[in-house]
């Protein structure tokens, strides 16, 4: 979308201004002693900060707990006022009054976070910070400050600079008791813990190799004109397209199977090398490219080899397979279903099946709310902050390799301070962006030997 109007912005202000009271007040309850509400309401309200398509879904997943006690969205905020409308129109015609955001709870502008969270009880509400990476860790810090329980969508910050701002805030949180939700769901199936524990308890011998794949169509970008070095436009254009904003598209879809590779191995690896490019004559203007082959190494030598591809008219393959000296098994199939199974040999066939695990009750996006709320109400400690920035270096570190053709360790990512953008607690409607377009509506592509994010 363009830059809003003169007129638009008056209009943002006087949003803004009818939301000044409530929030004024509300900052006061920031500082009130957790669990002070435990005796007169055992609602948990929720901020949605974010309100795209996932924080949509990650609101219905939460409103979906099963018993337990009432939840409902009471407050939201966004940096376009039609995306707040629409999201709040869409999930009040299937929850009703459980969507309770008056309009005196509806935040426009890159500080409508704080105001939203300002609204929130410490230690029983929870803010979803469900935007793009790149403005992730300052939410999510401010968050945990006020002693708000948080759930953050993945990727987690799009650069290490900002992965080091998370781990400092989940370090908070371990402190102060706020509970972090991570948008890694797949830890919560119950078919994969079935799997995990044969795999712990050395049904599968020694676990060798890990492959893990998300192979699929092309999603190019198009040329934008003169939107191209438009901040409020690149925001909307850009989400996986532009790296400062989303990651990109290998590492915010990805992130799940290689996550679950250091699941599988306990472990975080201690290298990364790989390689990609892009298709002939590509007429993609976006960072992407189209192919990254990934070869982990973890500290014992074992290898997890992880393939990314978008490229028309191929092979498409979307799951996470496990190999041990005694036997092959599927950790996980397509659109993270549930695929679990062990094989009699290192034969991936469906003749060859051995055990399967009880199926799952819900979506692992619906376990791993039912398990944050009860944590909430049980006050037990909950808190996937480290583990979530952790699985996210790691992704990064793949990246970095595919895009510098060299290697990358485990020391170099994690002690790297390279930030795409370095202003991001100053961002406004009229920030400069920053990568720019070239006089082709092209952005600046990784190029092995010269490019540099680590």
């Amino acid at each position: 979308m363009t830059r809003p109007s003169k007129n638009s912005q008056s209009t943002r202000r006087q949003f803004l201004g009818r939301t000044g009271t409530a929030a004024a007040g509300a900052a006061l309850l920031g500082n009130l002693s957790r669990g002070v509400y435990a005796g007169e309401d055992n609602t948990i309200r929720l901020a949605l900060i974010g309100c795209g398509g996932r924080g949509t879904g990650a609101v219905r997943d939460a409103l979906s707990v099963p018993g337990g006690g009432p939840i409902k969205l009471y407050a939201m905020a966004d940096l376009l006022e039609q995306k707040i409308e629409r999201a709040q129109k869409a999930l009040k015609k299937k929850f009703g009054d459980r969507i309770d955001v008056s309009a005196d709870r509806k935040f426009l502008g890159f500080d409508a976070y704080r105001k939203a969270i300002d609204l929130l009880r410490p230690g029983r509400d929870v803010a979803l910070c469900t935007t793009r990476a790149y403005i992730r860790p300052v939410h999510v810090e401010y968050a945990v400050s006020k002693g708000v329980n948080v759930f953050m969508e993945k990727p987690f910050a799009p650069d290490p600079g900002g992965l080091h701002r998370l781990l400092r805030a989940a370090e908070r949180a371990e402190q102060t008791g706020s509970k972090i939700a991570a948008g890694l769901q797949c830890r919560h199936s119950p078919a994969r813990h079935a799997l995990i524990e044969k795999i712990r308890n050395g049904e599968m011998g020694d676990i060798t190799l890990i492959r893990a794949n998300r192979l699929g169509g092309a999603h190019w970008l198009k040329n934008q004109g003169e939107k191209s070095n438009d901040l409020m436009s690149q925001l909307q254009f850009g989400r996986i397209h532009l790296f400062w904003i989303g990651s990109g598209h290998m590492v915010d879809y990805l992130i799940h199977q290689i996550d679950e590779c250091c699941w599988i191995k306990d472990a975080w690896p201690v290298s990364a090398h790989g390689f990609g490019g892009r298709v002939p004559k590509s007429e993609d203007c976006g960072q992407n490219i189209d192919v990254y082959s990934i070869e982990y190494t973890f500290a014992d030598g074992t290898k997890a080899f992880c393939g990314f591809r978008r490229i028309n008219r191929t092979r498409s393959d979307f799951a996470t397979y496990v190999h041990g000296t005694k036997c092959a098994a599927q950790f996980s199939g397509r659109v993270h279903a549930a695929t679990v199974r062990m094989y009699r040999d290192q034969r991936i066939e469906d003749n060859n099946i051995v055990w399967k695990p009880t199926k799952d009750a819900y979506s692992p996006w619906q376990y791993e709310w039912n398990d944050f709320i009860a944590s909430i109400r049980k006050d037990r400690p909950h808190n996937e902050g480290k583990r979530a920035v952790y699985s996210d270096f790691t992704t990064l570190m793949g990246r970095a390799a595919c895009h510098t053709g060299q290697m990358v360790t485990w020391e170099q990512i994690t002690k790297s301070n390279f930030q795409f953008c370095d202003y991001l607690d100053k961002l406004d409607y009229d920030s400069p962006v920053p990568v720019k377009a070239d006089e082709n509506g092209r952005f600046p592509v990784p190029i092995p030997g010269f490019w540099k994010e680590v």
